[in-house]
């Protein structure tokens, strides 16, 4: 890993821990094991070197949900490996934490790529359910609500663990809105 891939990667680690304001250069070049010279060799500061960080955490993101989204099975199979996947739950979502930041959410730049993900996975599901409905899979008569309402259960399962200290908490989160889902799937859509 060259030093910029290093500058990007320790920085997008202490955001993910210590948020924007906790994330000093010193604690970057110390993380990466770059110097001074080579991090303004790279980025013209900590605000270019930031949203370099936010913008590959974000894009691995939806890689990694557009990998399940895409992949074979119902829309309800490919919904529930999004929510069952593995994550980092006590550490929280590496994206959904910086909208408490303060100071990433008062710079437009920064927040530009929180915001883009969270619009495209809200689209992304929109479509996923919107299929469903179409095939007969599944029965809810708004898939754009019902995304919404995906989004903001998993990023409230990551504050609710958060909050108790265990990752349970989440885990029964995803049980409660699949239920839901399951509920609403139509018997005999399903292939």
């Amino acid at each position: 890993m060259d030093t910029r891939e290093k500058l990007i990667e320790s920085t997008r680690e202490l955001l993910w821990e210590r948020g924007y304001v906790g994330t000093s250069p010193k604690a970057i070049q110390e993380r990466s094991g770059a110097g001074q010279g080579s991090m303004y060799h790279h980025f013209s500061g900590k605000p270019e070197l930031a949203l370099a960080a936010i913008t590959r955490s974000a894009e691995e993101l939806r890689e990694r949900a557009n990998a399940e989204f895409t992949a074979r099975g119902t829309v309800l199979a490919r919904i529930t490996a999004y929510l069952r996947r593995e994550r980092e739950v006590l550490k929280g979502c590496p994206v959904g934490r910086l909208t408490q930041d303060p100071e990433v959410m008062a710079d437009p730049a920064l927040r530009r790529p929180v915001e883009e993900t969270f619009a495209w996975l809200t689209t992304r599901l929109t479509t996923l359910l919107a299929e469903g409905v179409r095939t007969g899979e599944l029965a809810i008569p708004d898939p754009a609500a019902t995304a919404t309402a995906l989004v903001a259960v998993v990023q409230g399962g990551y504050v609710l663990a958060r909050a108790e200290g265990s990752a349970e908490v989440h885990a029964r989160a995803m049980d409660g809105i699949l239920a839901l889902l399951g509920a609403a799937a139509n018997p005999e859509g399903k292939s």
